[in-house]
């Protein structure tokens, strides 16, 4: 698929055309969360309920309430492989706690899927081109991709990030480093922090939260976003290339898994 999906991000983000603004936010927000076999049915549970949780939180309705508009537009996708991207929760004003509570039910409520392979790539142009549909305008535009193991499959990861930051938009990161795999071994790595920090998050205000508790996951999506929402982030990146090179090679997962399966 990596000629499609090259194709795909050339025209699209190079000449595609901003929708119609209707409803002016805070900040537009998409969730992309990693749906690949390498998390097994009760984490992917665990993780769902974390992400419904952390909007019931009243910490996270009162950074929504926060901004100048005191709204965010939020939508929920899940990504595997290159060609699996879909929206669970389509783009959804939450501007106090019944719409928060509302946007969780449906996240909770949506069905459970594992699907084979890991393009974060993938996932990351699909959600960006969520904002080209998107009926809201947003003072800031951020995608928070969440993920258990690096690119494997489709186009590099680094040069969709660095796409995606061009157009003005942020992308943080939640590495899941739990165990190495999830039984998958052979396509995990070490220092699963380090390459999302080098390779995948970047824009103005990036930043990334590790998740080393499947326990704690909840916590840890409450604080990023909060942080997300109110605009205050532990750290800043100010282009969408890296301020010194990589420490980790962005073709890892790639490398790792064999060229046979990358463009399946």
């Amino acid at each position: 698929m990596r000629a499609p999906l090259a194709a795909l991000a050339a025209i699209l983000f190079m000449h595609a055309s901003p929708a119609a603004a209707v409803t002016p936010v805070d900040l537009e927000l998409v969730l992309a969360v990693d749906v690949s076999r390498s998390m097994d049915g009760d984490e992917q549970a665990l993780q769902r309920l974390g992400y419904a949780n952390a909007f019931r939180h009243p910490d996270v309705i009162a950074a929504i309430g926060s901004g100048a508009l005191g709204r965010i537009a939020v939508t929920y996708v899940e990504w595997a492989g290159p060609s699996f991207q879909l929206v669970r929760v389509p783009w959804t004003l939450v501007s106090g706690k019944a719409d928060a509570e509302a946007f969780a039910a449906q996240v909770e409520a949506a069905p459970l899927t594992r699907e084979m392979g890991t393009s974060i790539s993938g996932g990351l142009l699909f959600a960006g081109l969520q904002f080209e549909g998107s009926p809201f305008a947003g003072d800031r535009r951020t995608i928070d991709v969440s993920g258990d193991g690096p690119n494997n499959m489709g186009l590099p990861v680094d040069m969709m990030r660095d796409r995606i930051v061009a157009r003005g938009i942020t992308v943080n990161g939640l590495p899941i480093t739990l165990k190495p795999g999830f039984g998958y071994s052979a396509f995990s790595i070490p220092n699963l922090d380090i390459y999302y920090e080098d390779c995948v998050i970047g824009g103005p205000g990036a930043f990334m939260i590790t998740v080393d508790d499947m326990q704690r996951f909840e916590i840890a999506v409450r604080r990023k976003l909060i942080l997300e929402i109110a605009g205050l982030t532990p750290r800043v990146m100010k282009a969408a290339a890296p301020l010194r090179a990589p420490r980790v090679d962005c073709l890892i997962g790639e490398k790792t898994r064999g060229p046979w399966l990358r463009d399946r």
